[in-house]
C-alpha cells in the first residue's frame, strides 16, 4: 500500500508539472513573474550579505540613464537582479552596455523570476551572468511587423503608402537584426542564439506556427554562452 501511495504521488506530481507548462510554448511555464507592468524600478538591497540592485518592471527609454545613476550611487553594488516583460528594445541594448561598463558586475535572474524580450539584452550586459534553476530567460523573434493596425490602415490608403511602410519596416528590422548581432558579439554571447533560437520563433502567432516564446534550458544557456560561469552559490 505504501508503494502504491508513493507511485500515485509521483504520478500526481508529474501531472501537476505537465499542467504547469504552456501548451502553446512548451519550453515555457504557463505563467511568468515579470514583475510590475509599470516602468522598471531600481531598488538597492542586501541579499545574502551582498549589495544588489533589484531591477523590476517594463524597460523604457529612461532606463539607461537611471541605471547608470543607480549603479554609480552605490559603490558596494555587486549584482543586478532582473525581472521584466521587456519594453523598449533600443533602451534594453543601451542598458546592457551600461552594465558592461562596470567591470565584474554580475547579472542574475533569480529562481521564480523571468526576463523576456528587451530584458534579455539588459541581462547579457552583465560581466558575469547567472540564471538560477527556476529562473526563466525567455526569448522571441524581435520584429517591427507586429504593428497590425498601422499596416491595415496604410494598406487601405493605397498601394504606394503600403509599399512605403513595408520598406520602412524592412529597413528597421534589418537594423535591429544588425544591432542585436553586434551586441551579442560585444557581450561574448554566441550569435547562434539569434539564428538557432530567437529567429526561429514565430513573429506572429498562427495555427501553423503557434509558438512565439522559447525558454532556454540550463544546458542551452551555457551552449550559447548566455551564462558563461557555473553557479558557485
Amino acid at each position: 500500500m505504501m508503494r502504491l501511495s508513493g507511485a500515485l504521488g509521483l504520478v500526481a506530481a508529474a501531472g501537476l508539472l505537465a499542467a504547469a507548462n504552456d501548451p502553446v510554448n512548451p519550453t515555457c511555464p504557463a505563467d511568468f513573474d515579470f514583475g510590475p507592468a509599470s516602468a522598471m524600478t531600481l531598488t538597492p538591497a542586501t541579499r545574502n550579505g551582498a549589495r544588489v540592485l533589484l531591477a523590476e518592471g517594463r524597460i523604457d527609454a529612461s532606463l539607461p540613464t537611471r541605471l547608470r545613476a543607480a549603479i554609480e550611487a552605490d559603490n558596494e553594488l555587486a549584482e543586478i537582479w532582473l525581472r521584466s516583460g521587456g519594453g523598449d528594445a533600443a533602451a534594453g541594448n543601451a542598458a546592457g552596455k551600461v552594465i558592461r561598463s562596470f567591470p565584474g558586475m554580475l547579472a542574475r535572474i533569480p529562481s521564480g523570476w523571468a526576463c523576456f524580450s528587451a530584458c534579455n539584452f539588459v541581462f547579457m550586459g552583465g560581466d558575469r551572468r547567472i540564471v538560477e534553476p527556476g529562473g526563466h530567460f525567455v526569448v522571441h523573434m524581435f520584429t517591427h511587423t507586429n504593428q497590425r493596425d498601422v499596416i491595415q490602415e496604410t494598406i487601405a490608403e493605397g498601394t504606394s503608402a503600403a509599399a512605403e511602410l513595408i520598406g520602412e519596416i524592412e529597413q528597421a528590422s534589418a537594423k535591429l537584426a544588425s544591432d542585436d548581432n553586434d551586441f551579442l558579439i560585444r557581450m561574448g554571447v554566441s550569435r547562434k542564439l539569434l539564428t538557432e533560437v530567437m529567429y526561429k520563433q514565430s513573429a506572429v502567432q498562427s495555427a501553423a506556427h503557434p509558438a512565439t516564446r522559447y525558454c532556454l534550458s540550463q544546458d542551452e544557456l551555457r551552449r550559447y554562452n548566455v551564462v558563461p560561469v557555473e553557479r558557485s552559490d
